[in-house]
């Protein structure tokens, strides 16, 4: 590998340290003016006199280092690979509520100046929102940078013939990608391939010191470790970086932990979710997010309740069954978006593009998701939950659980008004398979960090509109 590419690694992480740095000091400046210069004042009066600004700028700077100690203890500036603004979301807001515990314990034992409180309360609100702002800036910035080559690797592929073009084309279609494919090694070559092929497995020790491969991205068949390790073994003292892409089989064991039973070493495959102080914390979640909701949005629902009625005869909601929690039957609510009895003619069928079965409200409902709206209210019965899988009706669950690896695996938990596969673009008519895999994905990983960055990332597809009809 060449020495220039460690400088180029070096310079993007290095951006977003420095980026940090500054939105954090631009966000204690924000909460000093904010408390002391605002028309907070007058609200929250200022009774001890105005402090001096460079109390709080000594206090910012000593907190910036600590913020920044904790962002590097969550890996936020060693990953080259794989990060987006997405996946900085619940680090950003960890990093926030640790860093504010910070702040106002050393507030509290430090008797040499007395801090505002109310500071702090304005510190952890600036923080959050300049901190994920920056992050989104330094995502835009470090596009433009890859373009130029910055922090991007050479890589191969070498796996089966049934995986490289998917994989390929998926690699290839994403923004943040950090590799740029130089070809792909397999038994055969695919006419359907826009790389080039570069001949058998075999070849790939000799390719590696030809090219100068930065990465292999490895895809081989659940049944072909064999070949993976072959390729582990002929790597081994070379500088090159190996990465494995199951297939969709190997996502049973993605949910592992080591234990020991009578002694004996035991590798968990498979672990009951959402139980105990997981579930307890998930369904509090759930009720406080959902009630603020309803009692915030209610002008906003009445008003939407009156347009559907205004502009199609029929109900205001559109109730139907659908499959949730251990595969039993829920109504799920909805804004109705289509004419009564809208499956009358078709039977059940998915929405489609253009659906000339949609109001004119409704077609404004379907596009920004407020027909949605109304499964708050199912989640505050408890019948689903604000993140998990969507619900399905049950004709096309029984064709699915037949065809497809895991699906059942969707109704270990209550269903989501959003979901892990949605903010990834899977909505309306796009393969089941790719979104159950992102389902699994999601139960087997769930925190309540990764429930608030589905939300937040909802909130984007919501404003970008993508295949949402």
């Amino acid at each position: 590998m060449k020495q220039t590419i460690y400088r180029k690694n070096l310079l993007i992480p290095f951006l977003k340290m420095v980026i940090d740095a500054l939105v954090i000091l631009l966000a204690f400046s924000l909460s000093y003016y904010a408390r002391f210069y605002s028309p907070v004042v007058e609200v929250f009066p200022v009774t001890k006199g105005y402090p001096p600004f460079i109390n709080y700028l000594a206090a910012a700077i000593v907190l910036t280092a600590i913020y920044i100690v904790i962002l590097s203890a969550s890996h936020s500036y060693r990953s080259r690979y794989f990060s987006t603004f997405a996946q900085d979301i619940p680090v950003v807001l960890r990093a926030c509520f640790i860093g504010i515990l910070f702040a106002m314990s050393g507030a509290f034992l430090y008797r040499g100046f007395s801090y505002s409180r109310l500071t702090f309360f304005l510190m952890f609100f600036h923080t959050n929102v300049l901190l994920l702002a920056g992050r989104y800036l330094f995502h835009r910035i470090r596009r433009i940078l890859m373009r130029k080559g910055f922090g991007i690797q050479k890589a191969v592929m070498v796996g089966s013939s049934t995986h490289i073009p998917r994989f390929c084309a998926q690699i290839q279609n994403d923004l943040h990608q950090n590799f740029r494919i130089s070809g792909y090694l397999g038994e055969i070559e695919l006419d359907s391939m826009d790389v080039p092929y570069l001949g058998l497995p075999a070849n790939l020790p000799q390719l590696v010191n030809e090219k100068q491969i930065d990465a292999i991205l490895m895809m081989f068949d659940a049944d072909s470790h064999s070949q993976i390790l072959s390729v582990i073994r002929e790597m081994e003292g070379k500088n090159v970086e190996l990465f494995y892409i199951p297939d969709i089989l190997d996502m049973i064991t993605s949910h592992r932990g080591t234990f020991e039973i009578a002694g004996m070493p035991v590798l968990r495959l498979k672990a009951v979710d959402f139980s105990g102080w997981q579930g307890f914390l998930k369904r509090s979640f759930d009720l406080l997010v959902s009630l603020t909701g309803v009692i915030i949005l209610s002008p906003l629902l009445l008003l939407l309740a009156v347009l559907i009625k205004m502009h199609s005869p029929g109900p205001i909601f559109y109730k139907q069954k659908r499959i949730g929690l251990d595969g039993k039957e829920f109504v799920m609510l909805k804004f109705r978006s289509m004419v009564v009895d809208a499956e009358k003619e078709s039977g059940p069928v998915w929405a489609a593009e253009k659906d000339p079965r949609a109001t004119a409200i409704g077609r404004f409902l379907r596009r920004t998701s407020l027909d949605e709206l109304p499964q708050l209210i199912n989640v505050i019965s408890g019948e689903m939950s604000l993140v998990g899988p969507r619900p399905e009706r049950k004709v096309f669950v029984e064709q699915f659980r037949q065809l497809i690896p895991q699906y059942a695996e969707r109704h270990r938990v209550r269903s989501g008004v959003t979901g892990w596969a949605q903010v990834n673009g899977l909505r309306g008519q796009s393969p089941i398979e790719d979104r159950t895999r992102y389902d699994v994905y999601y139960i087997e990983n769930w925190s309540l960090w990764f429930d608030v960055k589905i939300i937040l990332l909802t909130f984007l597809a919501i404003i970008r509109g993508e295949n949402a009809y």
